[in-house]
Formats: C-alpha cells, sequence, structure tokens
C-alpha cells in the first residue's frame, strides 16, 4: 500500500510537523483551517488547504465527517489526525476507513478499549499492569480525599480537577465535564485517588502489523501546570537511578500494547514514587506532544515510521539505543503570575537562538524548534495558546538543561506576555538540575518566584532607560526638520528630557535625561555612560563596584509597545501618552476581561458583599474555564455582562466599590 497525500486533521504546530516529513519523503500533503486559521502557517505550507467554515473546535476540527470530505475533495488517500481533537476518536478512525482512506493511527478496536480511561484500567489491571483504583463520584467520601476528576475521552488537562473539600465536589464535576464536552465532545468524567506528589513518567510504544512491539524509550512529564505538562525530558532521571525501573516499565508497556493489539505509535502513561514503584494511568492512543525528546534521543522520527507503519510495512529489524539527553519546553501565550491566564493577540516576533533545525531530528547537540506560529502570527481564544515547542539535545542532561536556558533567555518573543521566564527559572533550578521533580514542583518551589521576571527592578530600569534613548533616536531619524541634531539639544542648560512607560512588573516609570556636552546624564541612574546610539540599539557603560562594564540592548517598536533585549533578560513596556485621556481612565475596582471570551457563569449578584479574590463571573476561552475574581472586598456595584455574552480583552465586566479606599 503507498501513500501518496496525506491530510492532517489537526492545525498549528502539529500539521506543521507531519507535513515536515510528508516533504521528506515525497508525500503530498493537505491542510484543513477554520476561519479563525485562514493565515494559519500551516494552511500555507500545504500543498493544498480546505476550509472548514466556523472558529469553534465544535464548528471544525471536531467535525469528522468535514475533514473526510475534505480529503476526498482535495485528493488526499490517507489521515494523519495529529493529537487532540479526534485523534483518539474511534467513530472518526472507523468512518476514515469506510471512506476508503488510509488511518494513520492504531486499530479502531484498540482506540475503543483505551478511548474509556475507565473500562481501559480494568482492562489493563487484568493484563498485569499496576493500576490505581477508579472511584465512582457518586460514592466518594470525605475519607477519600484528595482526589482527581479526569476526562475519560482525553487528557491535556482539560476537564481535571483536584477535590480537596467534598463541598466543592458536585460543583467541580460539572466544571470538568463542560470543559470536557468542549475539547472532547464527551462529558463522561471519573475520580481517583489524588497523589499530592509523584513522578509522570510515560513510554512511547512503537508497533506494526507484523507483531513486533517496541517500546522505544521513557520520557519524564512531572513539571505540570494544571495537569498539563509543561518540561518534558528523556530519558527520566528517576528512571536512570532506580536499578531495573526500566525494564520494569518497558515490560509493562510491552504488555499494555499487546493487550489491544496495538498498531503504530502511542504512549503508556505511569504515576511513580522515588522508590520506583509505578501505576498506569492511560495510553494515549497518537503521537504525543511531546515525541520530539524520544527522537532526539533515538534519532527516529517517529512521524516517518508512522506512516510506515500505516503502509503495512514492518518496523526495522533492530531497534536503536538511546543516546544523549533531550529537554523540551512548551511556550505558552499565558501569563504564570496571574493564575495561567492565556493571552490573545499578534505575535509580532518569535526568534530563538541557536536553532539548528525545525521540526526534524538533530545530529549534533543543538536547539530544534517546533511552531505553529511564525511572526505576525495571531493567537486567537479558541484554542490552546502554546506557541512553540523548544527542544534542546546534548551529550548531558546539564549540557541539555543549560543551553535549552541560554537560547530561552535570549529569545525575541515579541507581542505577547508568555511563560519564558518561569521556563528559564525552572531549567536552571537546583532542584530541576539535580533531578529533583515531580508534580508539585511549583507549589513545593514557590510559583511567585519561580515565575519572577528575568529581569530584576535594577536592570529594568537600565532597559527602559535604553528604550527611551533609542525611541528619542527613532523620533530624530524620523524628523523632516533637523533630524542630525542631537535629541533634546539646547545651547544652554535646561530642564531633562521625559519620557514614561508602563511595565507589567513595576508599573509606571519615567525616565528623565539629559544629553549634554559632557554625556549621558540620567536621574535615578549616576555614572552611566552613552557608548553608541541608534534607533535599534543602546550601548550603555554601566558604573559598577569593580569598574564600568558594557551593556548592550536591542530596541524594538510596534506601535506603543516597546521590547527590550539584553543579556540582563527582556523587558516589554508600553510606551505612555504625554497626556493622559479622561476617556481611558478605569474606576478603580473594576474587574477587567484579561482575554476575550464567553461568559458561562456568574458568580455574584449587584449589590452583594464580596470577599478580595471571590470568583465573580467565569470566562470560557481557549478550551478552558478563568474564574474572574474580585480585586478588593466590597459591594459589587456594577454587572456589566450576562451568561452567553461575548466580551472583548479590556472590557470592564464589573466594579466592586471599597468603602474602607475613599
Amino acid at each position: 500500500m503507498e501513500i501518496r497525500n496525506v491530510l492532517v486533521a489537526n492545525r498549528g504546530e502539529i500539521a506543521r510537523r507531519v507535513f515536515a516529513t510528508c516533504r521528506r519523503m515525497g508525500i503530498a500533503t493537505t491542510a484543513v483551517y477554520s476561519d479563525a486559521d485562514a493565515a494559519s502557517p500551516h494552511v500555507a505550507e500545504a500543498d493544498a488547504a480546505v476550509r472548514l467554515p466556523g472558529n469553534t473546535p465544535g464548528e471544525t476540527y471536531l467535525r469528522g465527517e468535514l475533514i473526510i470530505e475534505a480529503a476526498l475533495s482535495a485528493g488526499a488517500d490517507a489521515i494523519h489526525p495529529g493529537y487532540g481533537f479526534l485523534s483518539e476518536n474511534a467513530e472518526f478512525a472507523e468512518a476514515v476507513q469506510a471512506a476508503g482512506l488510509v488511518w494513520i493511527g492504531p486499530p479502531v478496536t484498540a482506540i475503543e478499549q483505551m478511548g474509556s480511561k475507565v473500562e481501559s484500567k480494568k482492562m489493563m489491571d487484568a493484563a498485569g499492569v499496576p493500576v490505581l483504583k477508579q472511584l465512582d463520584p457518586a460514592e466518594v467520601t470525605a475519607d477519600m480525599l484528595p482526589v482527581l476528576i479526569k476526562a475519560s475521552a482525553g487528557g491535556g488537562g482539560r476537564g481535571m480537577r483536584v477535590v480537596r473539600d467534598l463541598a466543592d465536589l458536585n460543583d467541580q464535576i460539572e466544571a470538568a465535564q463542560r470543559e470536557a464536552a468542549s475539547a472532547f465532545g464527551d462529558p463522561t468524567v471519573f475520580c481517583e485517588r489524588y497523589l499530592e506528589t509523584g513522578r509522570h513518567i510515560e513510554v512511547q510504544v512503537m508497533a506494526d502489523s507484523h507483531g513486533t512491539v517496541w517500546a522505544v524509550g521513557e520520557r519524564e512529564c512531572s513539571i505540570q501546570r494544571r495537569h498539563q505538562k509543561v518540561v518534558e525530558e528523556a530519558p527520566s532521571p528517576l528512571v536512570e537511578k532506580i536499578d531495573g525501573m526500566r525494564a520494569r516499565l518497558f515490560e509493562a508497556a510491552r504488555l499494555a500494547s499487546e493487550a489491544i493489539g496495538y498498531e503504530g505509535a502511542g504512549t503508556v502513561e505511569f504515576l511513580a514514587d522515588e522508590k520506583g514503584e509505578f501505576f498506569f494511568l492511560e495510553m494515549n492512543t497518537r503521537l504525543q506532544v511531546e515525541h520530539p525528546v524520544t527522537e532526539q534521543t533515538t534519532g527516529l522520527d517517529l512521524v516517518r515510521l508512522q506512516l510506515q507503519v500505516a503502509a503495512g510495512r514492518p518496523l526495522p529489524a533492530r531497534q536503536p539505543a538511546m543516546r544523549g539527553h533531550s529537554i523540551e519546553v512548551r511556550l505558552y501565550a499565558e501569563d504564570p503570575a496571574q493564575d495561567w491566564q492565556p493571552q490573545s493577540g499578534a505575535v509580532h516576533k518569535l526568534d530563538i537562538p541557536g536553532t539548528v533545525g525545525e521540526f526534524t531530528v538533530l545530529t549534533e547537540p543543538g536547539v530544534r524548534l517546533d511552531s505553529g506560529v511564525v511572526d505576525g502570527s495571531l493567537v486567537g481564544v479558541h484554542y490552546d495558546p502554546m506557541l512553540a515547542k523548544v527542544i534542546s539535545y546534548a551529550e548531558t542532561r546539564d549540557e541539555a538543561a543549560y543551553l535549552l536556558a541560554s537560547a530561552l533567555q535570549r529569545a525575541k518573543i515579541h507581542g505577547l506576555v508568555t511563560n519564558r521566564d518561569l521556563l528559564v527559572r525552572v531549567l536552571r533550578h537546583p532542584a530541576f538540575l539535580a533531578g529533583d521533580t515531580d508534580t508539585a514542583f511549583f507549589a513545593t518551589h514557590g510559583l511567585d518566584a519561580l515565575a519572577a521576571p528575568l529581569a530584576a527592578e535594577s536592570t529594568e530600569a537600565l532597559s527602559i532607560t535604553a528604550a527611551a534613548l533609542a525611541d528619542a533616536a527613532a523620533n530624530r531619524a524620523a524628523a523632516r526638520v533637523g533630524g542630525g541634531l542631537p535629541s533634546g539639544w539646547r545651547n544652554l542648560p535646561s530642564q531633562p528630557q521625559s519620557k514614561s512607560y508602563e511595565s507589567r512588573v513595576t508599573g509606571k516609570h519615567e525616565v528623565r535625561y539629559r544629553l549634554t556636552r559632557s554625556g549621558l546624564e540620567v536621574d535615578g541612574l549616576p555614572g552611566l555612560e552613552l557608548v553608541d546610539l541608534t534607533p535599534d540599539t543602546v550601548v550603555l557603560r554601566v558604573p559598577g563596584e569593580r569598574g564600568a562594564v558594557l551593556r548592550r540592548f536591542e530596541v524594538a517598536r510596534y506601535g506603543d509597545l516597546v521590547a527590550v533585549d539584553s543579556p540582563l533578560g527582556p523587558v516589554t513596556v508600553r510606551r505612555l501618552p504625554r497626556f493622559e485621556d479622561p476617556a481611558d481612565q478605569v474606576a478603580e475596582g473594576s474587574l477587567l476581561a484579561p482575554m476575550p471570551g464567553a461568559v458561562i457563569r456568574l458568580g455574584a449578584e449587584v449589590g452583594a458583599q464580596v470577599e478580595k479574590g471571590q470568583p465573580i463571573l467565569w470566562l470560557e476561552a481557549m478550551k478552558m474555564e478563568h474564574a474572574i475574581a474580585a480585586p478588593t472586598a466590597g459591594t459589587l456595584t456594577e454587572l456589566n455582562v450576562a451568561v452567553g455574552q461575548q466580551v472583548d480583552v479590556g472590557a470592564v465586566l464589573a466594579v466592586v466599590h471599597n468603602e474602607n479606599q475613599e
């Protein structure tokens, strides 16, 4: 059987990843896209693209019949589901094959058996794979707490909730069911005992139709937020230090695969403790987001193997040995310091220095980038806010961590707040470098400290000063009259020039400076010397206890947004107007929409007394629910939205009046 044209029933990064392998194999590609994704890079890179009318997943990427029709109309002969959406939907896989198309995935029966986490655990228990006991939500009692609510039909953190108080159980089950229905089209959830700390270890399997089953290697994905992986690596530090654990893991993964007659790429996930004991969590019957770290440490192209297995070819006679170490981080458009709030808007620039390959297996130490966005891409509210996966490969774990942290710190990521600073701090944290990671990593080591900006307040002041000087240079360069004169030039001493910026970290920052015959003078920064100045680059000689040091700052502008990059850490500020428009002022105590979304629930009525931090309403955006809390204690005097209403970022949703602050 030959595969000539592959349609990827997905979007963004994973669609680009599959297309890259198809191009290397000489296989034609077909994309599908929603209206929100019309300008997405995956659409431009495909040989053909078919529109799925609508924006939400329910209107587009979850419509199996539209995707199959798209494949047939574009002349595709195979469908690759990627991950998420319909990738683990047995009905879709069956319909693909019924339409005469090749399904690049496991047998329908395997998807069905693993598709229900409730039934899959029963089957794994019978096959001799260790499992955690499942709990019926209706039978959970106080002595069983804490429990974890999970969606039966999918993963990725959707439909997952930890419950520590029995009084919260019903509300959390309902919220989990809503998220599961939105993400997977199936609201079924279940409970299991929640282990506060543990190691998330998974085994990549690859099986063909000729009876060969590979346990390709293990990955550790213990550092998570909201039960969604953030940092993944291969091999696992825990498995590396416990004798015999890898052999036991691989045997359990093979047992799981053989029990369901598995074919293709899949992942068997386990929760392990520090002693090396482990329990089956689930089997993902698809390619995983974190598959690149396995590719890097084996030299395999897993998508290529998927295509070959789907075409009926056997796996190679010998399984490759593991090599070196690889770490992957998920770069998200989100603000970890604000309860992981997802961000939307334009990605003005995404430049990761040291990148030696995209969507390809590296053969030497370096950085690989698998991204769903390019410069100018728009991040909307309908899908996951992941911008890219940044992957390092090196001979040792320490080298892989240092390499990745350095690349991220030096990266130019302009336009949106991201989790970049958090990722760098994790990669450099002593506990991470020692391999002491578990699912409670953020709670153990303090999210506030880990999410702190890489640029300290003192160095932020230097970066903002550089922004002011570069802005002045840009203004002079654009001036029609006197553009060659120094900025702020006077015959006699005068008042300092002033420019104001707003930082989300330190608030309003005013830069007051003079360019005199004797050099640069900046209020609050004595001894600073200007060495070189252009609209895009500022070089300063900065005084220190042991002598002055040259510092180079690169400055980019996008409207009133100014991004300053330097080895001291990235700084992004907004240029403030000289005179504030009263119409732009917001009443104290206002709750602003942090993102565009739909109001799905109200938590209080006008006139109610509320406490600081109390949820006033919930928004649904990027397939997740987000609570919008009161910024202060007081009276809810305004509620400007209703359930079902769509809101834009920055909209005033409600106002809480605190009499004590008058």
